[in-house]
């Protein structure tokens, strides 16, 4: 087949774009091998899209792949990150992400998921997740700690093997119609990088690189993966998808992978010297398919004319199409009907089998903490659900849920999920108790027993990313909420959903009970399982869940792992209480800190700076004056004052004397180089009190663009958001901002200014002009 191709054909097969970028007809043109639908790429940007709303997507380009006529037919294949379940469809059974399930201990449970999500994918057409994620996450402040089974290289083994093993299938049912090409990844030390930064630059020792980073990779090739995704982050400075050492020397040589290496998100573009349209350094290096979402022709372009000059060697291009061809005859996608004709399609998704399983999962995967003699609850009691968490299937989930940040999803976005809320109140009236939902806490009545579910917002990648490990959403309210309820002489169980194992020493010391429930998906019934007791008072399900995961005692403890010369956490690895062994828990140290937490990338909300962010006034006479939430103004001629609203926002008033600007920061320079290749937009939510008089620019650092035409268009006295995309803010190292925000005007403007963050982008976002 190979001998019959030009070299335009197999170029085509080496390049993945997302479908929102091409066109049916192109695929035919350009040959195109596959297609991938990112994190929230749904059919016409509805995420309610049915499975076969999702079908009548992919069809066309398939049939576009094997139109007839050609010399050489080879049908497409279609990716999805269908990362805990089959996450970017709606109705689909979501399972606990990988954090979750490496409590569980559970290998056989790991396979059955793989299974249940193959099925899944499968029945919208699919070919092809990039699952599962087998990084050894050893820094918790790293935002894809929850995509990480454990700390310990053993566990992601053992998961490794189990998870291949679902989705693709064993022996004779290896890659059948109920099966799926997996996707071990990332190759390699992804969760070994400096500070926890997601695409950084780990610095281990080739040895710990080999032991704790690559163990993994050597079980999930003996299962047989088809595909192994290349890392974004750097070792000692080169970048994975440059790594011709560890690409083609260990991974395909020494491991002996003779299935694809697949490319990330335009990681290539990384690469010094290269760009996301051109980039033979990463080709030669041994990555054989280009994850190019986006400007993907003229990587096609610049792909065929390397090769013809010799710059990739012909040979190269033959290995990486030889390598796509094996995976697809072993897939059988070319005796396979079309997507829209396979038996396997248009099957039912999120059915009560499939999500039987995930509630199992919930079940095993809940970490008990703590326990002073409340739980199991009798369900027939009067229960208070409190916390934002109580009632929100969208904290249950996460991110990689039917968006990329998991961030804008609500309560219709979930058919046939069930809260953790729902699942105690259908146990609880079904044995004659009474649920009460309250999430701040108030009840007209007092409960017997309270039980407070919070915990981290959704968030994905470097969104996560942390500084320390401290609980960075409703910290504050939470602790303040269960004492609140313990003043009251009400007893209190905590449920925490994280993505990591986080400084929660107040919260447990006020609470009776702490479960630690991670992420725990669409089954929140499965909380219900655990904490209510039968009638008689006895356990239904125990504790199984044990930390795969060492948990902190300060929130600037980390990195934190077993093994550690100098290891001292508040609860080991394979900590985990259980209703069996009765423990009654000390109170734990606190540590003094006065940061107020938010989510990631909130600089102003609420009426305070979080983070450690700080505002500051300036102008040439006083460059930095610090505002602390009271009546501030510039010395001289007082050209900017600051004071506090009682809606929250800040009222910013400049008069025009003197050019001045009101700007946040941190002590240290910030890092938002990731989310401007993210596309991520700076957001501010203001009112115009008093339109400009004259210029005003908005700066990141040192660039800056005019935003004196949009204040204008806004009307005055409402509030409105305005957002602008980071990749405008030209000639600033992002990498290291001294500033996240500078509004400056020599002019005088009146505003009230509520809100600043950085959001996922949007359709029609552009760089403001004159």
């Amino acid at each position: 087949m190979l001998a019959q191709m030009s070299i335009e054909e197999k170029v085509g097969q080496v390049i993945q774009p997302e479908w929102k970028t091409i066109k049916p007809e192109e695929v035919t043109k350009y040959h195109i091998g596959s297609i991938e639908n990112g994190g929230g790429a749904v059919p016409g940007g509805n995420k309610h899209s049915t499975v076969k709303d999702w079908l009548d997507l992919i069809e066309p380009y398939y049939q576009a792949s094997v139109v007839p006529g050609k010399k050489v037919t080879i049908p497409l294949i279609w990716a999805s990150d269908a990362v805990h379940g089959h996450n970017n469809v709606y109705g689909a059974t979501l399972f606990p992400h990988n954090i979750g399930l490496g409590a569980a201990h559970d290998p056989e449970l790991l396979r059955r998921i793989g299974e249940v999500t193959a099925a899944e994918v499968r029945s919208t057409g699919m070919d092809w997740t990039f699952a599962p994620t087998i990084a050894v996450a050893r820094d918790d402040r790293w935002g894809r700690s929850y995509e990480s089974y454990s700390e310990d290289p053993n566990i992601v083994s053992q998961y490794a093997a189990a998870m291949v093993a679902g989705i693709q299938g064993t022996g004779s049912d290896f890659l059948g119609p109920d099966h799926v090409i997996a996707t071990a990844k990332h190759f390699l030390g992804d969760g070994s990088t400096d500070g926890g930064r997601d695409q950084g630059d780990s610095t281990v020792s080739e040895a710990d690189l080999s032991r704790l980073h690559g163990a993994p990779y050597v079980q999930a090739i003996n299962t047989g993966t088809q595909s192994v995704m290349a890392s974004f982050n750097s070792w000692h400075g080169v970048k994975l998808h440059a790594n011709k050492a560890l690409l083609t020397d260990v991974l395909k040589g020494r491991m002996g992978f003779d299935g694809f290496i697949m490319g990330d998100w335009l990681a290539h573009g990384q690469i010094p010297g290269c760009s996301n349209s051109d980039c033979s350094v990463a080709f030669n290096a041994g990555l054989d398919i280009f994850n190019q979402p986006q400007d993907w022709k003229a990587l096609y372009d610049n792909l065929v004319r390397q090769v013809k000059s010799g710059e990739i060697p012909k040979s190269r291009l033959d290995d990486a199409v030889r390598r796509i061809l094996r995976v697809k005859f072993r897939m059988g996608v070319f005796d396979a009907p079309s997507p829209a004709n396979r038996a396997t399609s248009l099957q039912p998704i999120g059915t009560p089998a499939h999500r039987a399983v995930a509630r199992e999962a919930v079940r095993k995967s809940l970490v008990l903490l703590k326990n002073n003699g409340v739980l199991p609850i009798r369900p027939n009691a009067t229960v208070l659900v409190a916390g934002d968490g109580a009632n929100s299937i969208a904290m249950q989930s996460g991110g990689w849920t039917l968006s990329w940040q998991g961030a804008d999803n609500g309560p219709n976005d979930f058919p046939g999920a069930t809260s953790i809320y729902e699942g105690l109140k259908a146990q609880i009236e079904a044995s004659g108790g009474q649920a009460l939902l309250s999430p701040d806490g108030t009840s007209p009545q007092k409960p017997d027993v309270a039980i407070v579910v919070f915990g981290e917002k959704p968030y994905a990648e470097f969104m996560g990313d942390q500084s320390d490990v401290a609980l960075h959403h409703n910290n504050v309210e939470s602790l303040e909420l269960i004492r609140n309820l313990k003043k009251q002489g009400i007893p209190v169980v905590a449920v925490m959903m994280s993505g990591r194992p986080l400084y929660v020493n107040p919260q447990i010391n006020a609470a009776d009970a702490f479960v630690e429930a991670w992420l725990p998906g669409s089954e929140g019934a499965g909380v219900a399982d655990v904490l209510l007791s039968r009638p008689d008072g006895t356990p239904q399900y125990d504790f199984q869940g044990r930390l795969s995961f060492s948990w902190p005692k300060r929130p600037d403890q980390t990195p934190l792992n077993i093994g550690d010369a100098a290891y001292d956490p508040q609860f080991a690895y394979g900590f985990g209480l259980s209703y069996a062994t009765r423990v009654v828990t000390p109170i734990l140290p606190e540590v003094a800190d006065t940061t107020r937490y938010g989510e990631r990338n909130v600089y102003y909300t609420k009426g305070e700076v979080w983070n450690g962010y700080r505002l500051w006034l300036g102008d040439s006479n006083a460059p930095r004056m610090d505002y602390v939430g009271t009546k501030t103004t510039l010395y001289g001629s007082a050209g900017l004052m600051a004071e506090p609203q009682s809606d929250g926002a800040v009222h910013l008033a400049w008069n025009g004397k003197s050019k001045a600007w009101a700007e946040m920061g941190a002590n240290k320079p910030s890092d938002i180089a990731r989310e401007a290749n993210g596309a991520m937009l700076l957001s501010l939510n203001l009112r115009i009190n008093v339109p400009p008089t004259s210029d005003v620019r908005l700066g990141v650092g040192s660039a800056s663009v005019p935003i004196t035409r949009v204040l204008k268009s806004l009307a005055p006295g409402a509030y409105a958001t305005i957002a602008v995309p980071l990749s405008c803010f030209k000639g600033q190292d992002l990498a290291a901002t001294p500033t996240i925000l500078h509004l400056e005007t020599g002019g005088s403007l009146d505003l009230s200014l509520a809100d600043v963050r950085l959001t996922e982008t949007k359709a029609g976002a552009a760089c403001p002009t004159e």
